[in-house]
């Protein structure tokens, strides 16, 4: 990766001296420039203070872009409606892991790279068997992948541009194999293997849904819907996941360490799991003639009632991934036929309301990706506890595609922050019996 250009620079005094930095303004391709603070500390002995480096860019990238305020977001410079609406997520794989869209020969081949590598180990299903029966598919997930390194010791070596790619073909491939293990394993039903005749998505659902006793066809809609959740959630910018699996990188660990800590902590509740959460309210309300009074709860402010699946942190106008999302929603339901579903029915209600009532609308709550995501994986049968699994499976790419960019890039270092130390200051230790 070359060196970013910079333009210009901010000069930083500290007061009470005569020292001042010179931080150079790096110049981004898209949206605002950066002071690149490096020598801060040499020239005044400080650092900066940024809990959550909400302020900070810890790393140069080429993959993708938000801008929260205009509602954009930017895989390798497509718009996500024109991905998500004219291609397919293994096309989309492609062009995070390697910066363009593949032409036809290419994508021909890159598809069989990917389908080739759909199976795993068989000695993995007796790995299976140390879980308890009621384990959260997550937890399996994060294991099994951690262990994969375990399975594949030929694509170890990050130096080694072949292993490195084998190693993204593996995780982008094998891990909803995976998934859907981890599911069945839940639910003691016998595995699914891949079938290579099937679609990445076709695929995917048919091990999730496929049982032997019987044929299984796959729904081209659904499929089509799992397609678009995958590619609206294959990648989002340096979020918490992203940032540990390019933290856990930096060390120099095997990609399938990597992925795992990036699953650890999509697992968490404020990150991976707010479709989750949108399902989990609904089934607090009750019934839509509930729905009224959680509106009112939700605007007291003394109430600390949440609202999920509305709003999101980064995008301040709308979630562009949600338009699409709410129009492949509408799309599943009336193909599913879904009637007196109470859930259901309470999301359409705070569709609804949120899309009229002046108290959303004046607040820029409108219903994100997540809102209608949990929808439609309920409609589509799939239990709340595997949400998350579904996510990861999507994020995979984007963390595969982060993490070999960090690797390529020469500047990259292990990832060292600062703190803001306020303990004690030094002090002499006291034997037991001085202690009082």
């Amino acid at each position: 990766m070359s060196e970013p250009t910079t333009s210009g620079s901010v000069t930083i005094t500290l007061d009470g001296t005569n020292k001042s930095s010179s931080a150079p303004l790096v110049q981004a391709s898209v949206g605002p420039a950066v002071a690149d603070i490096r020598k801060l500390y040499a020239d005044l002995g400080v650092f900066t203070f940024d809990p959550g480096f909400g302020m900070t860019a810890a790393c140069e990238s080429k993959i993708t872009y938000i801008d929260g305020d205009q509602g954009i977001l930017l895989y390798r410079g497509y718009p996500i409606e024109q991905l998500a609406e004219r291609s397919d997520f293994v096309e989309v794989c492609h062009l995070l892991l390697h910066g363009e869209l593949p032409t036809g020969p290419e994508l021909k081949e890159f598809q069989h790279n990917i389908t080739t590598h759909t199976m795993v180990h068989e000695q993995i299903r007796h790995f299976f068997q140390g879980f308890r029966r009621d384990a959260h598919p997550m937890a399996i997930l994060c294991g099994v992948v951690g262990a994969l390194s375990a399975f594949y010791h030929d694509s170890l070596d990050i130096n080694d541009p072949r292993q490195r790619e084998v190693a993204a073909f593996r995780l982008i491939a094998k891990i909803p194999t995976i998934a859907a293990m981890a599911y069945k394993y839940s639910i003691g039903q016998p595995f699914v293997y891949p079938r290579n005749d099937l679609s990445y998505a076709e695929n995917f659902l048919y091990m999730l849904n496929a049982v032997p006793a019987e044929e299984y066809k796959v729904n081209p809609i659904l499929a089509r819907a799992m397609d678009r959740i995958l590619v609206l959630h294959a990648d989002h910018e340096q979020n918490a996941s992203t940032s540990t699996v390019r933290l856990a990188g930096s060390t120099g660990a095997n990609p399938y360490a990597c992925i795992a800590a990036g699953i650890a902590a999509l697992w968490g509740p404020a990150h991976g799991g707010a479709n989750e959460a949108v399902l989990k309210m609904l089934g607090e309300i009750g019934s839509p003639e509930n729905i009224p009074d959680f509106i009112s709860k939700v605007k007291d402010k003394n109430s600390h009632v949440k609202l999920m699946g509305f709003g999101h942190r980064v995008y301040k106008n709308f979630d562009p991934r949600a338009k699409i999302m709410k129009e492949t929603c509408h799309e599943v339901l009336a193909e599913l036929g879904i009637k007196d579903e109470p859930l259901l029915d309470m999301a359409m209600e705070m569709e609804r309301i949120a899309l009229s009532d002046d108290y959303f609308v004046s607040r820029k709550l409108y219903p994100n990706v997540d809102f209608y995501s949990g929808i439609i994986l309920k409609a589509m049968g799939i239990p709340t506890h595997m949400f998350t699994v579904l996510f990861a499976v999507a994020r995979t790419v984007g963390w595969v595609s982060q993490w070999k960019e960090m690797i390529e890039d020469p500047a990259q270092r292990i990832g060292r922050p600062r703190q803001v130390y306020t303990g004690a200051t030094t002090r002499d230790y006291k034997d037991v019996a001085a202690r009082g």
